[in-house]
């Protein structure tokens, strides 16, 4: 029998709760697929992993900004529905994402 995490406990408990999973990934396409298996069928749609195509120092160097500037910059065009910064090279790959978080947690983050 497999052993249920907090995160779980937490996520079935809270039945709005969303969870955003961070990753690097490592410049591999398959880096999602196999996060992606680890979490359960009945939380995948309140769960979304985002991430840096290679490594946040990648991030940090290309977009010239401290990791607050780019997340604020990122947070900034989800609220706004403009997506100039999540079409970097290191960050495109998030776009399936982005759209089917952006509806769940504009409102919670930036309100109506």
């Amino acid at each position: 029998m497999q052993q249920v995490t907090d995160d779980e406990y937490d996520m079935r408990r809270l039945r709005e709760g969303l969870l955003l999973v961070i990753i690097d990934f490592d410049g591999r396409a398959d880096r999602r697929a196999n996060a992606c298996q680890e979490i359960p069928t009945d939380l995948a749609d309140r769960v979304f992993v985002l991430g840096a195509w290679t490594t946040p120092e990648a991030l940090k160097r290309a977009l010239l900004g401290s990791y607050t500037e780019i997340g604020l910059t990122l947070a900034k065009e989800c609220r706004e529905g403009s997506y100039t910064r999540w079409q970097h090279e290191l960050l495109r790959h998030n776009a399936i994402e982005i759209t089917r978080m952006r509806p769940l947690v504009r409102p919670i983050l930036f309100g109506n």
